[in-house]
């Protein structure tokens, strides 16, 4: 059974592939789980230098790795760059931080000595999405293999290149052959993999129907699951906000990676007293991106992975001026081949809406006016998704006090909303469950043991 790849940028087909049979799947879970035995063995200081080798051939096929995503999905190539490094970023973070997060720790209790291990469990399946085709496996990649599991990816299957291109990085860095591996696999048949004897947990980062799926699958196998899904995240702009930079980094965080992005500020909620002169430079932020070929690095925004995707979008704005919403600039398919959708701002946005209530994958700003602080919480917190927020004002103690009562994985006071593999990333609600990055990114995928001698 193949499957083929189509250039978002000009709509025509670059490649086919070919998903693997169950013979060949069952070959690769052998040579895994067999590799597992062997890796679980290592020492924190051998994973290190091959995790300092990765991040090496990260940075020296950054520019490579780019042109790869510009032609599958069609991230422009500069942010493609930039999602590289950060990639070699988070490997050199687990190098020099894994042994210490994962250090053997005593405990007083009723015995004559208790402490707590944290041992691997095995092979780890990867379910990720195509819009940071690098930077999702390797945040969940570097935590779970530097704690000595095995991991087994099962990419989107518009970016088979890009799998492969990771799966080169180990080969290249020296990593045993089965520590890291791809497979090509049909979405259907997820399910049936993580109930195999052989997968001991399960990690997707995708749409929330995808994650449903996923953890109903590794529940009813009694698996550990991360599921990190999609959002909607709210933008908050206070009276007393700085509203020039909080426009400059709202446009940012809309457009970044032509707007498909689980974690991209998308219902931009806006207190009244602001809200004329925050949508003003906003517009003339969004009216100054360059919209072009993906692999000119004076591009700011590409095309939509897919043309079905860039279609669904279409709806959902069609959908909520429908019901009320303007369109201040965008909103119109561009007549020529491709998927692409231009920025596009909305504004008298309210729940009931598309723009409100669903999740808009794409380069669309919704606006919302809040009457107060109270109002903007609220609006806030009506929603499905609960992932990430951010919230501007120039008190940041009343910014503290705020972000408590906002319902999200995350809350960035006065800045743009990102994973940084320093901090723990995830959300709440219909965003999923579980935490990648940081020391709690590499708890989710070891056991715990305690131990207790009398």
């Amino acid at each position: 059974m193949t499957f083929s790849t189509t250039n978002p940028s000009t709509g025509e087909i670059i490649s086919q592939y070919r998903y693997f049979s169950d013979e060949e799947l069952d070959y690769v879970l052998d040579k895994s789980f067999h590799e597992f035995s062997q890796w679980k063995k290592t020492g924190f200081a051998e994973r290190s230098k091959l995790f300092e080798k990765a991040a090496l051939v990260l940075e020296e096929k950054s520019e490579d790795f780019a042109r790869i995503m510009a032609h599958e999905m069609g991230k422009p190539v500069r942010e493609g760059m930039a999602e590289v490094k950060k990639c070699a970023l988070a490997c050199r973070f687990y190098a020099e931080n894994g042994k210490k997060f994962l250090e053997t720790e005593t405990h007083d209790s009723d015995g004559s000595e208790s402490y707590v291990t944290y041992e691997p469990l095995g092979i780890v399946l990867a379910i990720m999405p195509w819009n940071y085709p690098f930077w999702q496996v390797f945040r969940a990649a570097a935590p779970i293999i530097m704690s000595g599991n095995v991991m087994l990816l099962k990419h989107a299957s518009n970016v088979p290149e890009c799998a492969l291109a990771i799966e080169s990085v180990f080969t290249d860095a020296g990593f045993p052959e089965y520590v890291f591996r791809s497979v090509f696999l049909p979405g259907k048949k997820a399910e049936e993999v993580i109930s195999d004897r052989r997968i001991a947990a399960v990690t997707i980062t995708g749409s929330t129907n995808a994650g449903r799926k996923v953890g109903a699958a590794a529940g009813t196998a009694l698996k550990p699951s991360v599921l990190e899904l999609g959002g909607s995240d709210p933008f908050i702009v206070l009276e007393d906000a700085d509203i020039n930079l909080a426009a400059q980094v709202g446009v940012m965080a809309r457009c970044l990676n032509s707007g498909q992005s689980c974690i991209a500020a998308k219902r931009f909620i806006i207190h009244k007293m602001v809200y004329n002169s925050f949508i003003e430079e906003f517009v003339a932020g969004v009216q100054s991106r360059v919209m072009g070929d993906p692999l000119s690095k004076d591009t700011d925004i590409g095309p939509q992975a897919r043309e079905d995707l860039r279609d669904e979008l279409a709806v959902q704005v069609k959908e909520s001026v429908k019901k009320g919403a303007k369109i201040l600039c965008g909103g119109k398919i561009p007549d020529k081949k491709g998927a692409w959708y231009p920025p596009t701002v909305l504004v008298n946005v309210k729940p009931g809406m598309p723009a409100f209530d669903e999740e808009l994958f794409g380069p669309v700003a919704a606006f919302i006016k809040a009457e107060n602080e109270e109002d903007a919480i609220k609006l806030a917190n009506m929603s499905e998704f609960g992932l990430g927020a951010s919230l501007w004002s120039k008190d940041i103690e009343k910014g503290k006090t705020l972000a408590s009562k906002i319902e999200a994985g995350a809350v960035f006071i006065n800045g743009l909303t990102k994973s940084d593999p320093r901090l723990p990333f995830g959300g709440i609600k219909n965003s999923g469950y579980g935490r990648e990055l940081s020391r709690e990114g590499m708890l989710e995928f070891v056991n715990i043991k305690t131990v207790w001698i009398k």
